[in-house]
């Protein structure tokens, strides 16, 4: 399947789970499509680029391995997402690959995430923070800096900052994941 027919088969992709998780298979049984994924999730201001994140994000919440020989160019590219369709499911991939990377067991997350990309992640991540995007991109955005700022003595300080800075004003869910970030950061 080339690019634009990838693309035109994204045009089928609707918020349903089945939809989703039907092209996640396609690209999970069919890995060479990953690359073409990317490409168009990359084309950040087209109106299929959403889409292409939903079904990479289901692809990852069940494979993450299909990815990985494509970091460099998603660490690279993800701070260039911008539709809020787009973000959260990108924003949700970081934290399943830090989810993945600071698990106790072994797995290929740890071997192919590189200081490089952890810190594109984070840069990313605390954009979210800071800019104004949508309540689950910020969630996502912080558990993420919570697992991987264990390895930065700089993360977790800002992190707290930025999220004492910001309960009172966000909202309900926010605040709700905030205290339990801010609580695990006090037990370290």
């Amino acid at each position: 399947m080339t690019t634009a027919q990838l693309y035109e088969e994204l045009n089928y992709v609707n918020h349903s789970r089945e939809k989703r998780e039907y092209y996640a298979q396609l690209v999970l049984a069919n890995p060479e499509l990953v690359p073409k994924l990317i490409e168009i999730l990359f084309m950040v201001n087209d109106k299929i680029s959403p889409r292409a994140a939903w079904v990479l994000e289901f692809m990852c919440s069940e494979n993450t391995a299909p990815l990985l020989p494509y970091l460099d160019e998603f660490t690279a590219q993800i701070n260039k997402v911008h539709l809020d369709s787009a973000v959260r499911p990108v924003a949700k991939i970081c934290e399943i690959l830090a989810t993945h990377y600071t698990a106790k067991e072994d797995n290929s997350v740890k071997t192919a995430l590189t200081q490089i990309h952890k810190e594109r992640i984070i840069e990313t991540c605390f954009d979210y923070m800071i800019n104004d995007e949508k309540v689950a991109a910020k969630a996502y955005g912080m558990t993420t800096l919570f697992m991987l700022g264990k390895d930065y003595d700089w993360v977790h300080p800002e992190l707290k900052i930025i999220l004492n800075r910001d309960f009172h004003v966000q909202s309900a869910a926010f605040r709700a994941r905030a205290r339990h970030i801010l609580k695990k950061m006090k037990r370290q």
